[in-house]
């Protein structure tokens, strides 16, 4: 069972004009349920930056953006794909300064061009291999959006993501959980939806402990995706993947069917997020030094 294919055939059909890409960017935000609980983290980041929260990470309600106009901030954006994150930080605060690296060449170039295109002037696209990049004491967030579970020496990354953050900053993760997170349970002789994982996910115990022994001081973890994000994975993204690694000819139909399923994961998306899970298939995780 394809992902990546689906979603690279999606890029190229939205990348074609600035305006389609932005809109691609969009529709992800919706989508996504991880972009939900990432976005939420964010904005408790800015508040907590902004009013110099001494607990970092407390919950903060009714915060819009921009926010901390007077001070510049320099984000990592590990792990970038598509770029969908670095546009997301880059265009909250024109202070916001994003190093957006990842291994694939051909996102990088792409991305690149893209943000050259729309003026984009605080955000710069590299390669980098995440075992081997750091730059010490820069970084006032470090974000990792379903990067990890991709990598097999972990311990590496966290180490070098701790080098990399300054003594205030933050790194935050999104990724799948030990709990299901792959969707491994749901195929026959193992095979996951997404087949390019090097572990199903994370127990939530032992990502924190690897964190600690990468020198972070205090970190945070919690599930996402419990019962109503799994109900919504489903209906926004894995039904209609597995439509269209049928035929690509079911894209004519995906508009007729998100009319009638998206509302439904719409309310399980706000659902998730304001929600605490006992369990679920995905985390965020935070960690300080």
């Amino acid at each position: 069972m394809q992902y990546d294919p689906i979603k690279k055939s999606l890029g190229r059909v939205f990348n074609k004009t600035p305006f389609l890409r932005i809109l691609f960017y969009k529709l992800l935000d919706l989508l996504l349920l991880r972009a939900w609980h990432v976005r939420k983290e964010i904005r408790i980041w800015s508040h907590d930056i902004r009013t110099g929260n001494s607990r970092p990470g407390e919950s903060a309600k009714n915060i819009s953006f921009p926010a901390d106009q007077g001070n510049s901030r320099y984000i990592l954006d590990a792990g970038s794909g598509f770029g969908q994150y670095s546009y997301f930080l880059s265009g909250l605060n024109p202070l916001w300064f994003v190093d957006a690296v990842d291994v694939k060449e051909e996102q990088i170039a792409d991305c690149n061009a893209f943000f050259a295109r729309i003026n984009r002037k605080n955000v710069n696209f590299d390669i980098a291999d995440l075992t081997r990049f750091v730059i010490p004491d820069k970084f006032d967030l470090i974000l990792s959006v379903d990067v990890m579970e991709h990598i097999a020496d972990d311990e590496a990354v966290f180490r070098n993501f701790y080098d990399s953050l300054t003594q205030q900053g933050m790194l935050l993760i999104s990724t799948p959980s030990d709990q299901g997170g792959s969707d491994v349970h749901d195929h026959e002789e193992g095979e996951s939806f997404i087949d390019e994982h090097v572990r199903d996910g994370y127990n939530i115990t032992d990502i924190r402990q690897k964190l600690e022994r990468a020198g972070f001081t205090r970190t945070e973890a919690r599930f996402t995706y419990g019962t109503p994000g799994q109900i919504a994975w489903k209906l926004s993204m894995k039904y209609p993947i597995l439509m269209l690694n049928k035929t690509k000819l079911l894209f004519i139909l995906l508009p007729f069917y998100y009319l009638i399923a998206y509302p439904i994961a719409f309310f399980c998306n706000w659902l998730d997020t304001i929600m605490q899970h006992k369990t679920g298939t995905g985390l965020i995780v935070k960690a300080w030094k």
